[in-house]
């Protein structure tokens, strides 16, 4: 746990830089600020009604505003297990806020806990680059400032979700796994466990890629039965457990009052639209019977919500209805895994895919797939170069956990792109190996497309996420 806690301090060399890093993210920050600001700053008697109806940043929820305003723990619980308690210091920190000026400070709160993950996301993927894969300064400079223009880079380190910190936490593992396979040490099982809790609480599926960092360090000795036991079933069956018991009790019982409110609800709404046809009924039959020859008035039809394409599942169990297996994989993996990852798509600009996004937008001009193909192609033939690696094929491993997940079953396969944070710093890992190309002119055209792709995507994406923001 000590050598986990001290990976948190700031070194000296990277104070300067750390400073410029914090500056741009807390910009950022300030662009989500101001556009939510007038809204989420008063305080309100339904903070669920209000963030969640009101926020629209692509297909992000605004959980967290709620949770630091009134807390209670409505992240899903087996996909959060521990997200919930983790903001509860937060939450008191915005309480007091609240107490002091009478506002609602849920915003800048957040703000610094973007700001605060964003820059160790940056910190550990710097040492990444500079003590795992060994680049000089230059490089990891042009490779970070080439991670955080993607869009959904950016875009995570401004909306209040958990996808930042479950970043942060990815990139810590692979930092102390790095070292470890550098230095021929084991990973210990405390330090396992400590990662599992923190990466798991946040997003469950996540702490899968804390026990493949185990295997990968530990090799052969990550298959002996204590092992196994001790550090695999045992932190992954409690952590089942808690999530059971979360369930049970905090939120059963007040998700079967919000069902049976929202029931309520609509019984009363479809009633209204009864007595409202009944009265048209009788105004028509007056006009009848007094020989009027206008036209009968329109009957009200009962409201029916547009139902979201969303694919066909594998089935109607508790998570396999969550599945896809219909949605092109192929039209995905262009526009969306590739494509929307990594730089904005001009028409339905952050739109959601639960209310007017298609699924599958294309991009206007012709250079955007340009663009595409050639992060793709230096990311191939960035893992052909880092092939012999171990520290890369781990990095590959966590990226492959969320395309079985979402690629294959197809879970969450419609916003794909939203899970960037997740995977998606394997593409300057692997670009990391060939900016090491034996020969100058390679190493120096590298340098040069990675830095013409930073400008761009800086360019492109910053410039639509503002006018999306200021708008």
């Amino acid at each position: 746990m000590r050598e986990i806690l001290r990976m948190f301090k700031i070194r000296r060399e990277e104070r300067w830089l750390a400073l410029a890093v914090v500056l741009v993210f807390a910009l950022l920050n300030a662009l989500t600020i101001y556009k939510y600001g007038d809204l989420f700053m008063r305080p309100a008697d339904d903070y669920w009604k209000l963030f969640i109806g009101r926020f629209r940043v692509s297909g992000y929820d605004p959980i967290t505003y709620y949770v630091l305003s009134d807390w209670e723990t409505r992240y899903n619980v087996y996909r959060h297990p521990l997200l919930a308690f983790f903001m509860y210091l937060p939450y008191l920190l915005n309480q007091g806020v609240m107490a002091l000026t009478g506002l609602n400070g849920v915003q800048v709160v957040t703000a610094l806990i973007l700001v605060a993950a964003s820059l160790y996301s940056f910190l550990f993927l710097h040492r990444i680059f500079r003590e795992i894969v060994g680049l000089s300064k230059t490089d990891a400079l042009l490779l970070f400032t080439l991670y955080f223009s993607f869009a959904y880079i950016m875009v995570a380190t401004m909306v209040p979700d958990h996808f930042i910190l479950s970043m942060m936490m990815l990139l810590l593992t692979l930092l102390l796994a790095g070292r470890q396979l550098k230095e021929g040490r084991q990973m210990k099982r405390s330090q396992t466990i400590w990662l599992f809790i923190f990466t798991a609480g946040i997003s469950l599926n996540n702490g899968i890629k804390v026990f493949l960092a185990n295997l990968f360090v530990n090799g052969k000795r990550f298959f002996r039965p204590q092992n196994l036991i001790l550090t695999v079933a045992v932190p992954a069956l409690l952590m089942w457990l808690f999530c059971r018991w979360e369930y049970k009790t905090f939120v059963v019982e007040k998700e079967k009052a919000r069902h049976a409110q929202k029931k309520q609800e609509r019984e009363e709404k479809r009633e209204k639209e009864r007595v409202l046809r009944l009265e048209t009924a009788r105004k028509d039959s007056i006009r009848k019977a007094q020989g009027d020859t206008m036209a009968a008035a329109t009957p009200v039809k009962p409201t029916v919500k547009k139902r979201v394409y969303t694919g066909k599942p594998i089935g109607k169990g508790e998570f396999m209805r969550w599945t896809d297996i219909t949605t092109s994989r192929w039209e995905t993996t262009v526009e969306n895994l590739f494509g929307e990852s990594l730089q904005l798509h001009e028409q339905h600009l952050l739109g959601d895919v639960f209310r007017r996004r298609p699924i599958i937008v294309r991009y206007d001009h012709w250079w955007n797939y340009g663009v595409e193909a050639v992060a793709v192609l230096l990311f191939l033939v960035g893992i052909w170069c880092g092939r012999r690696s171990r520290f890369l094929w781990l990095t590959l491993s966590f990226m492959a956990v969320d395309m079985a997940l979402h690629m294959g079953l197809g879970f969450g396969i419609n916003e794909i792109y939203i899970m960037s944070p997740h995977y998606l710093y394997a593409i300057p890992i692997a670009m990391a190996y060939l900016l090491k190309a034996k020969t100058k002119v390679m190493r120096l055209s590298v340098r040069t497309l990675v830095l013409l792709l930073a400008v761009y995507l800086w360019i492109h994406n910053g410039y639509l996420l503002t006018q999306y923001m200021l708008t």
